[in-house]
């Protein structure tokens, strides 16, 4: 007897929970996506989509803090995540008058090169929109064949790109550029400094440390190539400032 087959054409639509559905709705939205379902008695419920994806919403569960942003989560995957972040920011600018960087909800930066980026919602959800080449492998605490500055950052790109944690990247760059900074390559001085300004536009943060970093990157000489790098590191800043 030939045992049944189901299809290869299953679809799954993540629920998540919501605190707050006019909130839910206006942050999403805001960047575009389609509201197919509202509902609000005998429960909340929400549905959205964004080209080829859906997102719904339900009831959050009792003592759910969107502060934790432990509410839920879902993964996109896409073949690129630039234009994503880029018509998302873009939509933030027209709709807020800034990107929201900080805070709840917001988006996280996109680096050059990057393969995911997330966004946060009001209840603390993250909608996490991943390239589907990504490796599937990370030496997370620095490669083993780098050393000194040079792990230290490689850490930090991790940390940044895969965990989403710019405070720990700040604070292994800043404690390593102290401690390995005198003996680093010119380029991989540039390079912590250039993450060390970004990474506190990221956080909010702008403090007294930051004009030092940058009179002191500026002074440092490169070449085109290693300029280049650095640019590109200090561009996103420019995303991540609510003007």
């Amino acid at each position: 007897m030939t045992e049944p087959t189901t299809p290869a054409n299953e679809t799954t639509v993540p629920v998540l929970p919501c605190v707050s559905v006019e909130d839910t709705l206006e942050f999403y939205e805001a960047l575009g996506f389609e509201n197919t379902y509202k509902q609000t008695r005998p429960y909340p419920y929400l549905a959205l989509r964004l080209g080829g994806f859906e997102l719904h919403f339900g009831k959050a569960p009792q003592g759910l803090d969107p502060a934790r942003e432990d509410g839920g989560a879902c993964l996109v995957m896409v073949d690129s995540v630039a234009p994503y972040h880029a018509a998302f920011v873009g939509a933030m600018r027209r709709t807020y008058g800034k990107v929201l960087a900080t805070g709840r909800p917001r988006i996280t930066r996109h680096r050059p090169g990057a393969s995911r980026f997330s966004l946060v919602d009001p209840s603390g959800n993250s909608i996490v929109f991943v390239r589907r080449d990504e490796p599937m492998e990370l030496d997370y605490g620095g490669s083993k064949q780098l050393q000194g500055l040079a792990k230290a950052l490689d850490n930090a790109r991790i940390l940044r790109e895969f965990k989403d944690d710019d405070r720990a990247a700040f604070r292994a760059v800043k404690s390593a550029l102290r401690k390995f900074g005198e003996d680093a390559p010119a380029a991989d001085r540039a390079r912590a400094l250039a993450v060390l300004i970004s990474t506190s536009a990221a956080l909010g943060e702008h403090g007294d440390d930051v004009p030092a970093w940058t009179a002191e990157l500026a002074g440092i000489a490169l070449t085109e190539a290693e300029r280049e790098q650095v640019e590109a590191e200090l561009h996103n800043t420019s995303d991540l400032n609510n003007d």
